[in-house]
């Protein structure tokens, strides 16, 4: 799968700009912890912090990581291994936090 692939699809493109909105897990570079095809949801008002998992656009694309910052560096991880580490530079944007998932009726929050 290309990296430029988008990995989630937006579930509701009506909510205001403010306001947590659901999106769809599209492949596997997540797993396990996210499914492909599992329900996220996105708080567009939350601030990044180191390990958080973010929906985010960088270099035109957008993606979701893992947030981590290793010795000064920015960097967006996948959960699966076989999806390489994307090293930012200051032209990424922040677009929400994962806050909850929901597979198969189960749900988590994350803080």
């Amino acid at each position: 799968m290309s990296e430029e692939t988008n990995q989630l699809t937006d579930m509701n493109s009506e909510c205001g700009s403010s306001e947590p909105y659901a999106l769809q897990v599209t492949d596997n570079s997540m797993e396990p912890e996210f499914p492909k095809d599992c329900i996220v949801i996105v708080d567009p008002s939350g601030s990044c912090v180191d390990g958080q998992y973010i929906f985010v656009e960088y270099d035109g694309v957008r993606w979701f990581r893992r947030f981590k910052e290793i010795d000064g560096e920015k960097y967006l991880l996948a959960v699966n291994d076989e999806y390489p580490e994307i090293k930012l530079d200051n032209s990424y944007d922040v677009i929400g936090i994962i806050v909850q998932k929901n597979v198969k009726r189960e749900i988590t929050h994350y803080n």
